[in-house]
């Protein structure tokens, strides 16, 4: 009741105030708060920006929460002193009403910051800033209008039994604020992690990547556990929705935890890496990312794949850079009966050495695989140390190469042929002969 009595007297001597000619003086030392905020912030970011050194994690994160929270703090700070110094002389109720307005816009940019450092930058931040200053200006005009307590009573008014024990609306409304507060500091916390597991050397990228999912989970885990006994709401009372989702993963869930756990072996046991060039099924392609329930596979058309991680792990994968990168490419060639098949072989062996990619141990080598109905078989074999970039173009010019120079020996490359014979009895061709005599 004193609250209601208090902010009611500030808003009837607020609008006193504006119908008196020294709101003048209050809205002068506001803007020029203002003012002096905004020109320390450019100042601070300015110079910030003229050292042009190459900025380590923490002092981007120091410069991007620079920019967030100084302008406020400062402004706050500045009408803090004006109205130190200007409550001597007359009445300051127009900047006793700034200092809520202005904490409120403080505390909005400062969770906003916090959440973007902790999961980066995502598509749905904007309009969770946006819900989140509306609930904030919400939560401040009710405070300054007197309204706060009875909107408290009639959520309290609101009641029901879980189990034992009795929750009301705002109990629920308390603890989902504890939990996003204890979320945003694990995030934060998270998030830092993440940039110092980034900046560790020797550290395997699988190893990061799980230790940095394994913390970011463990972390959002504890902080609800905190954050709901802090408002009175009994953990046992979860017992029945820990149940129910028990069983949804059980039935509906459970292709997805399948992959989800799939992720973390496949991250733990390191049989795939980023940059690992694999085929599983009809796909194939370089590993791009490793994901809790998918991984991506990036063909050399650019066309990416999201295959499932429980397929990876139940399903015979080829990792061609799984312990060696080298690979051998096979190349087939067909010549003709009457060709010098060792000047042949050999001339595809030379024709392999002038790619740049074929490297020479193994060295290139040649191969008479068979006989077939139009020539003989042979097949070139190549190494290369880098299939993620692909075999067409090694392919291709170790073919127009062997072209050129077979022309230069002479060396034919045969079409597919087919002998036909017309066999006749002596006694048909006799009688076709005097056939077409009589025609005649």
């Amino acid at each position: 009741m004193k609250e209601e009595i208090r902010f009611a007297a500030m808003l009837t001597d607020t609008w006193s105030d504006l119908q008196s000619p020294s709101i003048l003086w209050q809205l002068g030392a506001l803007l020029g708060c203002l003012a002096l905020a905004w020109l320390i912030e450019r100042a601070m970011l300015e110079r910030v920006a003229r050292r042009g050194d190459p900025e380590t994690a923490a002092q981007r994160f120091g410069r991007s929460g620079l920019r967030r929270v100084l302008f406020p703090l400062a402004a706050l700070t500045f009408v803090f002193a004006a109205r130190a110094v200007l409550g001597k002389y007359q009445s300051v109720n127009l900047l006793n009403l700034t200092v809520p307005l202005l904490t409120s816009f403080a505390a909005i940019r400062f969770v906003v910051f916090t959440v973007r450092q902790g999961i980066g930058r995502s598509s749905w931040l904007g309009n969770f800033e946006r819900v989140f200053a509306s609930l904030a200006w919400a939560v401040v005009a009710l405070h300054i209008l007197g309204w706060l307590p009875e909107v408290i009573d009639a959520l309290e008014s609101v009641s029901f039994k879980v189990g034992s024990q009795k929750l009301s609306l705002w109990t629920l409304l308390q603890g989902a604020g504890m939990v996003m507060f204890t979320l945003l500091i694990a995030l934060w916390a998270a998030g830092a992690l993440e940039r110092r597991l980034s900046a560790a050397a020797g550290l395997d990228d699988s190893m990061r990547l799980v230790l940095m999912r394994v913390a970011k989970a463990l972390m959002m885990v504890v902080a609800v556990l905190v954050a709901l006994p802090m408002v009175g709401i009994d953990l046992t009372t979860l017992s029945v929705f820990g149940g129910a989702l028990g069983v949804g993963l059980g039935f509906g869930l459970q292709k997805i935890a399948a992959n989800y756990v799939s992720g973390f072996i496949i991250l733990l046991d390191r049989s795939l890496r980023i940059g690992n060039l694999i085929s599983v099924g009809t796909e194939r392609g370089v590993v791009t990312q490793i994901n809790t329930r998918y991984t991506v596979l990036r063909a050399a058309t650019g066309i990416e794949s999201l295959v499932p991680n429980e397929t990876l792990i139940g399903s015979v994968v080829q990792n061609e850079t799984y312990s060696d990168t080298r690979i051998v490419v096979p190349i087939n060639i067909q010549v003709s009966y009457a060709t010098d098949l060792e000047r042949a072989m050999q001339i595809l062996v030379d024709a392999a050495k002038t790619h740049e990619r074929v490297i020479s141990d193994p060295a290139p080598k040649a191969f008479v695989v068979a006989f077939g109905e139009s020539g003989i078989d042979l097949r070139l074999a190549v190494w290369i140390a880098d299939p993620q970039e692909g075999t067409l173009g090694v392919i291709s010019h170790i073919n127009l190469e062997v072209w050129k120079r077979f022309r230069a020996e002479g060396i034919e490359i045969p079409y597919p042929q087919r002998e036909v014979r017309v066999v006749h009895s002596e006694a048909a061709l006799t009688q076709a002969v005097a056939a077409a005599a009589a025609d005649d």
